[in-house]
């Protein structure tokens, strides 16, 4: 009977959800659409960065430098002069002025080691940041072949061979995509567990969920696997039909041992779908709690920003948290094709993680239902 109870009180579940066209769309929109605009709306490195340049010297290495910008790194370089500096970065028109100075060649053939001045705005931080660098490995090989007339420097006695593991182009779009897709698993399995919650408090159907032979047990268990098999279904279709169909992102590992660790995930993050549900009286409440939880959760999993470089109590802390793990897997299976001889402490860490934050979320469930009886 208390499997039956299960099963047919997820039933409900999955057809209350079907009647909820927004939350439907919503979900939709996540593993369709917002995967693709995210990963392949971030620029790869530098792209199409607008920069202008102030010859005054107009020599043949000054225009060499100039005709060096050009797409896709660097937008046409535009001419202007030294007045207009200022209010073209005040403006944002360009992120990045050149300013080669008079007799620049001259006194560069002279051995003079004249400057050039770089204005970079400061606010554009991810062009800023790897476009300073571009300009000045670019100013720097035109200068340096003007000198040496294009003739070959002397061999160095070392040759370094790079190989790079798992995404030899080093594109970003195979990273992000991936990623929206792990980010979108916590968010919505926390949302639809939390919202299905909410909704049987607004809709008053709480107390006839009271009067029937069912147990506080019996009704979270129904909306864990319900929530959690919607979110489960609509990963594996986006892996499948947006991630390797729409984007042509290679998947290394086995989709099915993913599908099972994001199962396990699944059963952590409902659960802590369903213990902010029982504090918020209203869906704004609870988009609130849900910020405040998805945050730290995805910022501070590793996701993003590699673990190592984080503080030490922050990594300590974060080992409590199943994205952590979650991602960790997630990136062994799907990048470097992982097995489960290699991912399984991940998985029994989930599992673990998921069981506590079970425990909790049904203590406190039962205690708000005592609380409306």
């Amino acid at each position: 009977m208390r499997v039956a109870n299960i099963f047919r009180l997820g039933i409900k579940e999955l057809r209350s959800l079907w009647r909820d066209r927004m939350m439907v769309v919503l979900i939709l929109w996540a593993f369709t659409a917002s995967v693709y605009v995210a990963a392949s709306g971030v620029p790869e490195t530098l792209n199409k960065a607008p920069i202008a340049i102030v010859d005054e010297d107009q020599s043949s290495l000054s225009q060499r430098i100039t005709s060096a910008f050009y797409p896709p790194y660097f937008m046409p370089p535009a001419l202007i002069s030294q007045k207009q500096i200022d209010s073209a970065m005040d403006q944002g028109t360009f992120t990045f002025v050149l300013d080669i100075p008079p007799n620049f060649q001259r006194d560069l053939l002279a051995g003079r080691n004249p400057a050039i001045q770089l204005d970079v705005d400061a606010t554009r931080m991810a062009q800023a940041f790897s476009g300073n660098g571009y300009i000045q490995r670019i100013v720097s090989s035109e200068v340096s072949r003007f000198v040496g007339r294009d003739q070959p420097g002397a061999a160095l006695p070392i040759d370094l061979v790079v190989r790079s593991r798992f995404n030899p182009n080093l594109t970003a779009l195979w990273f992000g995509a991936v990623m929206q897709i792990i980010n979108h698993v916590t968010l919505l399995s926390i949302i639809l567990t939390g919202a299905a919650l909410i909704r049987e408090r607004e809709h008053g159907t709480v107390e006839h969920l009271l009067v029937m032979p069912v147990t506080p047990f019996e009704i979270m268990a129904a909306k864990v696997w319900s929530m959690g098999s919607v979110v489960l279904v609509a990963t594996w279709l986006s892996l499948i039909f947006v991630v390797e169909g729409a984007m042509r992102v290679p998947i290394q590992g086995s989709i099915a041992l993913f599908l099972v660790g994001t199962a396990a995930h699944l059963f952590a993050t409902t659960s802590m779908g369903i213990f902010l549900g029982t504090f918020a009286r209203s869906m704004p409440q609870f988009g609130l709690l849900v910020i405040l939880t998805i945050v730290p959760l995805q910022l501070l999993s590793g996701g993003s920003t590699p673990r190592e470089s984080m503080p030490v109590i922050v990594q300590d802390v974060m080992l409590a948290a199943p994205t952590t793990h979650f991602v960790k897997l997630a990136q062994g299976i799907l990048y470097r094709g992982a097995d489960l001889g290699v991912v399984w402490p991940q998985l029994l860490a989930i599992i673990a993680i998921g069981a506590v934050f079970y425990a909790i979320a049904l203590a406190q469930f039962r205690k708000s239902i005592n609380t409306m009886a």
